[in-house]
C-alpha cells in the first residue's frame, strides 16, 4: 500500500464518464517501483483478454473513504480489482410523490438494496462452458453529480477477479426496486489500455415484473461468427427474450418485437361506420405492425381493439419517446389539436355548414386565427364547455394562428398561377411523383373490361397544340415532357369517395413542358371518373384559357390536381413508404441482429421512436374518423389506397444473408 508520506497518487472520479488514468506500461512500471518498499516484488500487470491482442489489467485500484481511486501494487496476488461506473438519468418532471419514492429508491441503492451487477468475461469458464462471470455485487454508495447535469447521478460497484479473467463483453443488471429506472451506460474500470464501454440507453425492468436480469453488452461490434465464445449464449439469449412467444397481451415493461397485421384501425363496436377492413394478405396487402396482443372486439373477430388516448399503445418499453422528445412531441400535438379539432368543433356547433364563403375566410386563419367565441343560441351552452372555451380563446394568439407560408406572404394570390403551381409539383409537399414522359402515347394499365379503354384522352392534336411548333418525339427526345399521374392509382377509388358526403373526386394526369427558357409550364390537365353504362369514357380535358370560363376551369382543374397530390404525398409517400414500411424492417432488426451486430449499431439511431410515432398515427392520425380521414378527400378509404398503391408499387428483393450475419 502506499506509505503515508508518499505523496498521493490517487485521481478522483470525475464528469459522467469517469476514469482512471491510464499511464504507458513503463510510466506505469516507474509509478509502482516509487511506491514499492525495496523488498516487495514486481507486481504482476499482465493478462490475455482479447481476440487479436493482449490488453493489461492494472494493478489493483483501492479505494478510501472520500471515494477516490488509489494504484496499488498487485505483489503476487492473483485477484485484481476492478470498478463499475453506473450512470442512472432520473426524471426531469417529477411530482411530489415521484420525489419521494426516488430519494427512497436512491437511499436503497446507496446500501446496496437497490441495483446488482454481474460482470460476463469474452472468456469462456472451462467449468461452465460459458463467459467467466464475477460474484453478483450490490451497487453501493454514491458519486457525486456533476453540477450541470442535475438529473444524472453515478453509482459503483466493485469486483474482485482473477488476472486471468479476460475483456468484459457483458453486464448483467437487476432491478431491485419496484418500478424502472433509466441506465444511460456503464464504465469498467482497472485496465491499462483504458475504461470499457457499455453503452444503455435503456430503461431496466423492475424483478417484480420480470425476474430475468438485463444483459447489456459493450460497445464492440461483432458478426455472428465473430463474437467471442463467452458471449455466444447470452447474444442468443437476448434475442430469445426480444422475440417473445406471440401469446398473450404485451405490457408495458416488455421489450417484446413481434409482427401483427393493421387490424386495428377501426372501432366497430363504437360505430357500425368506424368498422375498416384489415390489411392484410392478397386483397389489402400492407407491411406489419408491432403485435400488442389486445383482445379481438365483440363485433368483428378479425379485428383487435382499440386503446383510445390518454392511454398509450404498446411499443417494445425502449421504442418510447425519451422525456425531451416527448416534451417536443407534445408541443406539436398541442398545435395540430388547435388546428385540427378546434375548427371541427366550431364546424359542429356553428349553424352553417362550416364551409369557407370567400377567400377573405381563409386568410383570417393567418392574420386573426380561430375565433373560438360560441353563439348565445348556440345548443352547446353547457358551462363546462364554454369555459373550456374560454380558457382555450384565452391562449396565446399565436398558438391559435396558422404559419403564413412564405409564398403568400409575398403574393397572396400565388397559389393560382401556372408558375407556382409548377414549382409545387417540384419543390412542394410532394416532389417525387413527377417524372419524365417517355412515351406516346398515353395508357393505363388498368382492366379495360371494368375501367374502359386504356388511351388517354390527352391525343397528340392537344398536345401538340401547346408545345410551340415541337412535335412530341423532339419533346421526348429532348427530355423536355412530365408527367404527374394519379390516374391507374385512385380511378377504382373514385366512385367510393364520390359516395361520401360533399365530396367531388376525380382521378388525374397533369402533362408539363420545360421550354426554352427553362421554365417548367403546366400544359394539359386530364380528369378522369370511372365509365359507366350511359357514358363508357368519362375523361375530361383541360388546358390554359384565357376567357373566363376556361380561365376558371382550368383553376378548377389545377385544384383537383393539388388535392390528388396532398392525398398522395401524405397516404404513400409519407405514412407508407416512410413511416409503415419501415416498421417490419425495425422489428426484424431486433428479432435477428444482435445489439453487437454492426449493421444493428449502425440502423439503431436512425430506428428509434419510429415504432413510437406509428403508435401515435394509428391513434388519432389514419385511424376510422381520424385526422386523415377528416382532411383528405378519400375519407374512410384513405388506407385502402394506401394498400393499393402498396400492391402495386411496392417490391421488396430478398437475398439470403451471409451466414456470418
Amino acid at each position: 500500500m502506499l506509505s503515508s508520506h508518499q505523496p498521493s497518487l490517487k485521481p478522483r472520479i470525475h464528469g459522467l464518464r469517469s476514469t482512471v488514468p491510464i499511464a504507458s506500461p513503463l510510466a506505469f512500471r516507474r509509478r509502482i517501483r516509487a511506491t514499492q518498499k525495496p523488498n516487495l516484488p514486481k507486481p504482476v500487470v499482465r493478462a490475455v483478454i482479447g481476440e487479436d491482442r493482449d490488453v493489461g489489467i492494472s494493478a489493483s485500484p483501492s479505494t478510501d473513504v472520500d471515494g477516490l481511486v488509489s494504484i496499488v501494487p498487485l505483489n503476487t496476488q492473483s485477484e485484481v480489482q476492478l470498478r463499475a461506473v453506473i450512470t442512472v438519468r432520473r426524471k426531469m418532471k417529477e411530482k411530489l410523490l415521484e420525489k419521494v419514492e426516488e430519494e427512497w429508491e436512491g437511499f436503497m441503492t446507496g446500501i446496496g438494496r437497490g441495483i446488482l451487477v454481474q460482470i460476463v468475461s469474452e472468456d469462456v469458464d472451462p467449468e461452465t462452458k460459458s463467459g467467466k462471470r464475477t460474484e453478483e455485487s450490490p451497487v453501493r454508495g454514491w458519486l457525486q453529480k456533476p453540477s450541470n447535469q442535475p438529473h444524472v447521478v453515478e453509482y459503483a460497484v466493485d469486483f474482485n477477479v482473477s488476472s486471468g479473467f479476460g475483456r468484459p463483453g457483458a453486464v448483467l443488471i437487476t432491478n431491485l426496486h419496484h418500478k424502472e429506472f433509466y441506465l444511460m451506460e456503464i464504465v469498467v474500470h482497472g485496465f491499462i489500455d483504458g475504461p470499457v464501454f457499455f453503452p444503455a440507453n435503456s430503461w431496466i425492468h423492475s424483478h417484480n415484473d420480470n425476474p430475468k436480469s438485463r444483459i447489456i453488452f459493450n460497445n464492440h461490434a461483432y458478426l455472428s461468427s465473430q463474437t467471442p465464445e463467452g458471449l455466444r449464449d447470452l447474444r442468443e439469449e437476448e434475442l430469445v427474450e426480444l422475440r417473445g412467444d406471440g401469446k398473450g397481451e404485451r405490457k408495458r415493461f416488455e421489450r417484446i418485437y413481434d409482427y401483427a397485421p393493421y387490424n386495428d384501425l377501426g372501432n366497430p363496436d363504437k360505430d357500425e361506420d368506424l368498422a375498416r377492413p384489415v390489411l392484410a394478405g392478397e386483397e389489402r396487402p400492407y407491411p406489419r405492425r408491432c403485435r400488442t396482443g389486445r383482445p379481438p372486439t365483440q363485433t368483428d373477430s378479425s379485428s383487435e381493439t382499440r386503446i383510445e388516448k390518454p392511454h398509450p399503445v404498446y411499443v417494445p418499453r425502449d421504442e418510447n419517446f425519451e422525456e425531451l422528445k416527448q416534451a417536443e412531441f407534445s408541443a406539436s400535438a398541442l398545435r395540430a389539436l388547435l388546428h385540427n379539432l378546434v375548427p371541427s368543433l366550431i364546424a359542429a356547433l356553428s349553424h352553417t355548414d362550416g364551409q369557407f364563403t370567400c377567400f377573405s375566410e381563409i386568410d383570417k386563419l393567418y392574420n386573426d386565427g380561430v375565433d373560438l367565441k360560441l353563439r348565445e343560441d348556440s345548443f352547446f351552452g353547457d358551462l363546462l364547455v364554454t369555459k373550456l372555451f374560454k380558457k382555450l380563446n384565452s391562449m396565446s394568439s399565436q398558438m391559435m394562428k396558422y404559419n403564413i407560408p412564405s409564398i403568400i406572404s409575398r403574393d397572396r394570390f400565388a397559389w393560382l398561377r401556372d408558375n407556382e403551381f409548377s414549382r409545387q409539383a417540384l419543390a412542394g409537399v410532394n416532389p417525387v411523383n413527377i417524372e419524365r414522359l417517355k412515351e406516346f402515347p398515353i395508357t393505363s394499365k388498368l382492366d379495360p373490361e371494368i375501367y374502359g379503354p386504356p388511351e388517354s384522352a390527352i391525343t397528340r392534336e392537344v398536345l401538340e397544340n401547346q408545345l410551340n411548333g415541337m412535335t412530341i418525339e423532339q419533346a421526348i427526345e429532348e427530355k423536355r415532357l412530365f408527367i404527374l399521374d394519379y390516374h391507374d392509382m385512385l380511378l377504382p377509388f373514385i366512385k367510393k369517395m364520390k359516395s361520401l358526403k360533399d365530396k367531388k373526386a376525380y382521378a388525374s394526369r397533369t402533362i408539363f413542358f420545360f421550354d426554352k427558357n427553362e421554365i417548367l409550364r403546366p400544359l394539359v390537365i386530364e380528369l378522369s371518373l370511372p365509365p359507366t353504362t350511359s357514358s363508357p369514357e368519362k375523361k375530361y380535358i383541360y388546358t390554359h384559357g384565357h376567357d373566363a370560363t376556361t380561365h376558371w376551369t382550368w383553376r378548377m382543374a389545377k385544384a383537383h390536381v393539388c388535392v390528388n397530390d396532398t392525398g398522395v404525398h401524405q397516404l404513400v409517400n409519407h405514412w407508407l413508404r416512410t413511416h409503415a414500411c419501415m416498421e417490419p424492417y425495425i422489428i426484424a432488426t431486433h428479432r435477428q441482429l444482435s445489439a453487437l451486430h454492426p449493421i444493428y449499431k449502425l440502423l439503431h439511431p436512425h430506428m428509434r421512436y419510429t415504432m413510437e410515432i406509428n403508435a401515435v398515427a394509428r391513434q388519432s392520425l389514419i385511424n376510422g374518423g381520424g385526422i386523415i380521414e377528416s382532411c383528405f378527400s378519400p375519407g374512410k378509404y384513405s388506407l385502402e389506397i394506401s394498400s393499393a398503391a402498396y400492391k402495386s408499387s411496392w417490391r421488396t428483393h430478398l437475398n439470403h444473408a451471409a451466414s456470418g450475419w
